[in-house]
Order: structure tokens, then sequence, then C-alpha cells
């Protein structure tokens, strides 16, 4: 069938009944993830992927949980919201996530109004063992308390409000029609139903949307969203049910990730909308496929969170076919094993290109390369990549796809970078210590290089660089002098077959950074800060993962850092 235009946007309503809008939280829920915090300029850059993906709403964080992701949210609301995009001029809807209250209400409003289409998220527990142990609160003063804060939420100038009834799957029902007519009598624009604890069954939670639909006064003034966690990997199944019950916004995350187990994974719902809409009664979003495996590539590289193989849509091994019966298939016709082309999600396979790449290739090659395989960079960004790239192609004999994504990942998808690798020398084996030298270029330009021993070169390599940047903190913003950094993960995988593999190396690391709170509990947390690196030599790699985590760090202590700046200067200036 063919997909018509997205609707226009409207926020309690939408004029076409199969339409289903598609709502983006890999930047709030996603980044709740352990070791997935983003800097405020690698929230942008997966913001401004998300608008070419076509999502309709992107929830671009909790502004409450600290000035950075205030400043996040904000830079968001001002670009990506007012920027269109794609053949429709799409401009997606900002939006922010507070708690029922209006301290944090007013952080996401000063975040999200900047957008020509703000939005701002609300929501209160609404379940018997909530409001009982975590509120400590009665039900009537949970319908007070969300009455009040929407409807405040509206009285700021804001149009589209949503709300959620937080962990909606195990509430009785009676009380959640009640509470749902209320704040829709409040101004409430969207109906958010989140099942989040992943407690329900797919047949249970589309009871749940139909009974909603048909109990809740007001409900056609309203939107009905879903928002499913993956604790018993029903997410995606919930999803669905939700949607074909009549819920027409779906919550969901790239790649899945968020929460414990993680969230809705939207390239599985969206390409399960689009390859099986004749069951879902014509249900269709405005979601662009083609920029689906971009998408999952650069929040896999921002995150930290690598999928893993067998993952649906978008993971190594979705689209490989290794079984001799399956080949067979293949080869004969391609619909016998793969009821979605690679092509519709901006996935071409390596074995269908007709360029080969290797040492001698020159620009124009590679650069159709870049763009065979959906990359899309600036002159300046294409200039370094082909640096890096003529290093390998020197080493190796055939560059392939996957070689040339880590390189583009390990050159394109990093921090703001602080600190950076000039050169690391390394020796280790069985007759001596493992000892390294490393040289670093810094802040100003500055080249400095320290030598270290360690229980291995890359102890020691990491060590080396612990005591350039120790050494020389007052370049450094004077961040490390304050954060301890302790490295929590290090991995390291080939990207190839042969022993003249990429090697990359994703890192974690953490550091004494509590300025950010968590959006459902309110307390405060120390950040984990990802990094990663690609390399031919492993001690190479490793040390580029390293910096990248490192620079991370400094990047977001450092807006901290300005932000407590500016606000003891505006507190100065209002004393005075």
């Amino acid at each position: 069938m063919a997909q018509p235009r997205r609707p226009e946007y409207v926020p309690n309503r939408i004029d076409d009944p199969n339409y289903v809008r598609v709502f983006d939280t890999t930047l709030r829920d996603g980044e709740q993830s352990p070791g997935a915090t983003m800097t405020s300029a690698e929230k942008l850059v997966v913001a401004r992927q998300l608008a070419r993906l076509g999502v309709d709403i992107i929830e671009a964080g909790f502004p409450a949980s600290s000035p950075d992701d205030l400043d996040a949210v904000r830079s968001i609301a001002i670009e990506v919201g007012n920027t269109p995009v794609g053949e429709d001029g799409h401009v997606p809807v900002i939006c922010g996530l507070s708690r029922c209250n209006k301290r944090d209400i007013d952080a996401a409003w000063e975040a999200v109004r900047h957008a020509r289409r703000p939005r701002i998220h609300t929501f209160i527990a609404t379940s018997e063992i909530h409001m009982q142990h975590k509120l400590r609160k009665t039900p009537e003063q949970v319908v007070a308390i969300a009455k009040e804060m929407v409807a405040y939420a509206r009285s700021l100038g804001c149009p589209d409000v949503e709300f959620s009834p937080e962990d909606a799957g195990r509430s009785n029902r009676e009380f959640l029609y009640h509470i749902l007519e209320e704040v829709i009598k409040a101004g409430a624009t969207t109906l958010n139903i989140p099942d989040t604890v992943g407690y329900t069954l797919p047949y249970e939670f589309g009871k749940l949307i139909a009974d909603i639909k048909a109990n809740t006064p007001g409900i056609e003034n309203a939107i009905i969203s879903t928002h499913c966690q993956n604790d018993l990997g029903l997410a995606t199944a919930n999803t669905l049910a939700g949607a074909h019950a009549g819920a027409r916004q779906l919550e969901v995350t790239i790649n899945g990730i968020g929460e414990r187990a993680g969230n809705a994974s939207l390239e599985e719902v969206v390409m399960a909308i689009k390859c099986r809409r004749e069951l879902l009664g014509g249900l269709y979003t405005g979601i662009n496929t083609q920029h689906i495996t971009m998408s999952s590539k650069m929040v896999q590289e921002h995150s930290g969170l690598h999928v893993q193989p067998h993952k649906a849509i978008v993971g190594a091994n979705a689209f490989a076919h290794e079984s001799g019966i399956h080949q067979d298939g293949m080869l004969k016709y391609k619909g016998t094993y793969e009821i979605i082309s690679p092509d519709d999600i901006g996935l071409t396979r390596a074995n269908e290109f007709g360029i080969v790449l290797g040492k001698l290739s020159g620009r124009h090659a590679v650069r159709s390369k870049l763009v065979e395989l959906g990359y899309e960079i600036t002159d300046k960004e294409f200039e370094d990549f082909f640096k890096r790239y003529k290093e390998v192609a020197e080493k190796k004999k055939r560059v392939t796809d996957e070689d040339i994504e880590a390189l583009l990942s390990d050159e394109i998808f990093q921090p703001k970078v602080f600190w950076s690798l000039a050169d690391v020398q390394a020796t280790c084996g069985t007759l001596g210590l493992s000892t390294a030298t490393v040289k670093l270029i810094g802040p100003d330009g500055e080249e400095k290089i320290a030598c270290a021993v360690g229980t291995g070169p890359v102890d020691a390599a990491y060590k080396a660089v612990d005591d350039i940047i120790q050494v020389t903190v007052a370049i450094f913003l004077m961040v490390l002098a304050l954060i301890p950094t302790v490295l929590r993960e290090y991995s390291m995988t080939s990207v190839t077959e042969g022993i003249d593999a990429i090697a990359t190396t994703r890192v974690v690391v953490t550091g004494d950074v509590s300025d950010s709170k968590h959006a459902l509990t309110g307390r405060s947390f120390s950040r984990a800060f990802s990094g990663s690196g690609a390399s031919l030599d492993i001690v190479v790699s490793s040390v580029r993962a390293y910096l990248s985590a490192l620079n991370k760090m400094s990047s977001f202590v450092g807006a901290i850092k300005a932000s407590s700046e500016v606000s003891e200067s505006q507190r100065v200036q209002t004393t005075e």
C-alpha cells in the first residue's frame, strides 16, 4: 500500500485515524542506561539525525536533572526544533520531561519554549504500590497534584502537555480512568500509558489501551500513547498491541536502549508496522526508514552501548546468512529468507557493491563509498577521515565497509577534543616490564610526553596518559583535578576477520560527577562516560578510546562549571 503523507500536527488530535506518531525518547530514557551518558554536543548531533529519521516528537531530556541537560534540551529546541527537514519540511516537536512539581515544569518550559512546537511531559505514579511506598500519598492527593501541575504547565503558555500515570500497567482501572479524565479537563493533550516495569503481556496491554479508550470521559480530546519497558522481552509486542487497540503515539528508543532491560525499539516497531500494515488496520508512520541504519550506528557510538549481533533489524547478523540451506534459498530468491530488504533501512551489503577500496583508491571513490553507506559529512570531516583511511589502506590489501564505518565512527563521532593522541610507543613481553611512552597534544596545541610502567602495554599507556593530564591540570580546565577517574569497563573487538583487522575498543570511566538527578527517583548519581577508538594497533585503539571517554567527561564537567559561573554571575548582579 502506498503510504500517505504525514498529517498536519495538532497537539490533541490526528486527522488521519491510521497515522501513528513516533515519540523518540533515546535522549531521555535511553540515556538513563548505565554508561550511556551523552554530552550536550552529542545530544544535538543525535537530535539532528532523529529529525532526519522523521520522528514526530523528540524527548530531548530531563531539564531539571542538571544545568547541562537543560542547556542540551534548549540547544535542541532552538536548532532542531526550528529547522525543517525532508521533502515535507517536517519540524519535530521538542519535549522535556518533568515530575509533577513546579520546579521541574519551569525547567522543562525554559528548555523547550524556544522550539516551534514545544511540549512538556509530566508524570506521577498511580499504582497502589508506588503511591503507598514511594510517594506516600493517597489517591486523592495524587489526582489533585496531577490536575494542578497539568494546568500549571498550560498556564505557562505551553499548548502541548503530555501526562503519564507512571506504572499504569499495575494501576487500578477505575482510578486510572478517573485521573485521566481529570488531567484532560486540566489541559492534557496526550495521555501516555506506561508499562513502567515491563510487567504486562501483549493481550493485557492491548486490553488496557482499549479499556482506557472506551471508559475515559473526554478521551476523544486527547491522544493515547504507549511507553513499554522490555523487562520480559515484550516491549515491541506490547507497543504493537497498544497501537492495534487504538494508541496513536508510540514511545520508543533507537536500538531499544533505556532503563534496565530497555524500551521498545524504534526500528522493530516501525518496521513491524511497515511490514505488516495490512494486519494492523492500515497503520503507518512518518519515519524515513532509509535512515534507520545510520541512526542505529550513531546512537551506538555516542551512547557507547553496542548492539548485540542478533538484534532484530539493526544487528550485524540481521541480514547475514551462513547456513547452506539459507544461502541456497537466498541465491535463488531473496524473499525465501528475508521479509525485509536491507535497502529499506539504508543498509547496503558489501558483496553487492561494485567498488572495492584499497590503497590506490582516490578521494572520489572513497567519497562515493561513504554516500553509498549513507554517511553525510562535511569537507573538513572528509579530509580528516581520508587521512586515516590512507594510513589503514597502506597496511591492508583491501579496506572493507566495516573498516570504513569503524574509522568513520572513530574520526567523526568523537566528543569535543581537549586532548588528542600524537604518538604512542609500547614494549611488552615476558623478558621485562611493560612500558609505554605517550605523546599528547593539549588544548593549547602544546605537546606533552610521559612514560609509565604497567602490568601490560595498555595499562602502561593509560598510566602515561593520566600522568600527562594530571601534571597539566591547569591547561585541562582544572577538570580532572576534581574528578579522579576509574576505568569501569574495557572491551575490544575486531571489525573484520584476519590478523590485519581493525581493532575497536570501548571503555567506560566514572568520576565523582553527581550534578545530575535521576528522572524517576530524583536521586543524584555519578555519571559514567564511554569512549571508543579504532586502529590496526590494539594499544593505539585503546588509547584513543580512553582519551575519547576523558574528553567526554571534560566536556560535561566544563559545561557544569560554565553553567555554575553564569548562575553565580546572575546571582551577584541580582544582589547588586
